[in-house]
């Protein structure tokens, strides 16, 4: 039989999905959802992230179109082309969970990489390259976005903008803006060198990303951002440990996941990260020569 050929945004697309599927397959994440636990999301189970990765599909052709297509030299402007795709992926991602936000954060962060995946198609497809168009498209977004939220009422501020006027954390979209700094000098190359198996390798890079990320879906959680030095010294313990693949780490590792249930925290942010770090490097695996 012959395999069917897929278009270059069908491609992107089902990588991305399949980035996304990857992070909830890992297992076992402290207070994240996967196979074997729901961790701290009582609301949520592996079967309603995949149903959600998956509705995700077309968004992320269109994202790549978007990009393929733009002829453009301020690349701000390509932002702002799928920013309204975003938008709808949200609500197709609430319709099939019943309101529960599962990728909210994926949407945001890896349309941007499958978008510039897209523009970088023109020229040099590649990680490094893909990054580096990132930061020319969301070049002044904290500036833009996080602009009179002073006069803004309370009750209507996010929990990224609460943070950010409380600690000054620019959350997601300072990653993003920053080309996703966690990602690009530590995740991704730590990713690429990693022994062991899959999960293994996977388990280990997510918690690199947590050791260098203020992950403000713990911060929210947690209510004060006393709780990343708190994590980070556990992170250090895990690794001292030999990580997932001793079997001191693995068990270090549920002992973890029933510490971040029984405090409900959740690493939501740095899911998101691992997301995109798998999905960088598969794209390297596949273009960067």
């Amino acid at each position: 039989m012959k395999i069917m050929e897929l278009k270059n945004s069908e491609y992107f697309a089902k990588m991305a999905v399949q980035a996304m599927l990857y992070e909830v397959t890992v297992n076992p994440k402290p207070g994240l959802v996967d196979p074997i636990s729901n961790g701290s999301h009582n609301d949520m189970d592996v079967f309603m992230f995949i149903n959600s990765a998956v509705a995700l599909d077309e968004y992320y052709q269109a994202c790549y179109e978007q990009g393929e297509a733009f002829q453009g030299t301020d690349l701000t402007q390509l932002f702002h082309q799928i920013r309204p795709l975003g938008v709808a992926a949200e609500q197709l991602m609430f319709a099939t969970t019943h309101g529960v936000n599962t990728h909210k954060g994926a949407i945001f962060s890896l349309g941007i990489l499958v978008c510039a995946s897209g523009y970088a198609s023109q020229t040099n497809l590649n990680s490094e390259q893909v990054l580096a168009i990132t930061k020319k498209m969301l070049m002044g977004l904290t500036k833009n976005d996080f602009k009179n939220l002073d006069t803004k009422p309370s009750d209507q501020l996010t929990a990224g903008e609460k943070q950010y006027l409380k600690y000054g954390l620019t959350g997601i979209r300072g990653q993003a803006e920053a080309a996703f700094p966690s990602v690009r000098k530590y995740a991704l190359p730590y990713l690429k060198q990693a022994k062991g198996t899959l999960n293994q390798r996977l388990l280990d890079t997510l918690m690199v990303i947590v050791k260098h990320t203020e992950d403000s879906n713990l911060i929210k959680r947690a209510n004060t951002n006393e709780i990343i030095k708190i994590v980070n010294d556990k992170i250090d313990q895990y690794f001292e440990l030999g990580g997932s693949s001793t079997t001191a780490g693995y068990d270090y590792l549920l002992d973890l996941n029933q510490y971040f249930t029984e405090h409900n925290l959740s690493l939501g942010g740095s899911a998101d990260l691992l997301i995109l770090t798998i999905y960088l490097a598969m794209l390297d695996q596949k273009y960067a020569k």
